[in-house]
């Protein structure tokens, strides 16, 4: 496995995954650094998304779901973590925007009320500081009381990386963030993330080579095997990859030859 640069936030040793008997992950070790973007690739059901919501333990909600093996936040065991606080450090974005039916400023201010958070003059600086990190502020500053519902699709994914960011996490995983969004608000989004690595480390899916390539330091590359169990194929820095991959499986893959 090629080594990483800088300090190591999120790490997976021997890791696996089964939905009931069945293996969706096989044994997969993995370093990601700190204060980089780190893309998932792969082929559709090769695990991707599985393996970005072990780190916040979304994948336990799921019934009969089982897993081996160690994954580790800052060196600490996720799965001896309080489940509410893993959370909190580790934000989540989803690919379909999904504001809540509240203001703007309710959408933004709910996880910390959530963690009990009541004082208003706080709140208000937090939601500010969340819109601002989000780049919307500007667009919607005179407006907070207008329905999260209303901004379009772009506005309501920044909108919702902004609450993602009001409960300060460390990691923010993001499952094809931009794969709903037209070519402007996916750029908006894009040229966010290299703004938001400098304070979080960012962990994305996508299907989207291009974007992997513009956006990730590092990529990981997955596929499924005979039995549609996903695999690491390779990983390393996103300019060795995508110009000198060391499987041919990934070649084949990044330029086009199967998806």
């Amino acid at each position: 496995m090629e080594e990483t640069t800088g300090a190591c936030r999120l790490r997976t040793i021997g890791y696996k995954l089964w939905y009931g008997d069945f293996c969706a992950l096989h044994e997969t070790t993995l370093d990601i650094p700190s204060n980089r973007i780190t893309a998932i690739i792969g082929p559709s059901g090769c695990g991707k998304s599985t393996f970005i919501r072990t780190f916040n333990r979304m994948n336990e909600l799921i019934p009969g779901v089982r897993v081996a093996g160690e994954v580790l936040l800052d060196g600490q065991d996720i799965f001896r973590l309080d489940v509410v606080e893993l959370r909190r450090l580790v934000g989540m974005v989803f690919q379909k925007p999904n504001p809540f039916p509240k203001t703007i400023f309710d959408n933004v201010a709910y996880g910390p009320r959530a963690h009990g958070l009541r004082d208003r003059n706080r709140l208000a600086e937090i939601v500010e500081k969340s819109l601002r990190s989000a780049a919307l502020w500007d667009e919607v500053k005179d407006d907070l009381s207008k329905s999260g519902l209303a901004l379009s699709g772009g506005q309501q994914q920044r909108l919702c990386i902004a609450r993602t960011l009001a409960v300060e996490p460390e990691v923010i995983l993001m499952d094809e963030p931009a794969s709903a969004l037209d070519p402007i608000a996916t750029l908006k989004i894009e040229e966010l993330l290299q703004t938001l690595k400098k304070d979080y480390t960012i962990v994305i899916v996508t299907h989207n080579m291009q974007q992997a390539a513009r956006v990730s330091d590092f990529t990981a590359f997955f596929m499924t095997d005979e039995n549609r169990s996903g695999h690491l194929i390779e990983y390393g820095p996103t300019s060795r990859v995508f110009t000198n991959p060391r499987e041919k499986t990934t070649e084949d893959y990044i330029s086009g030859r199967f998806s």
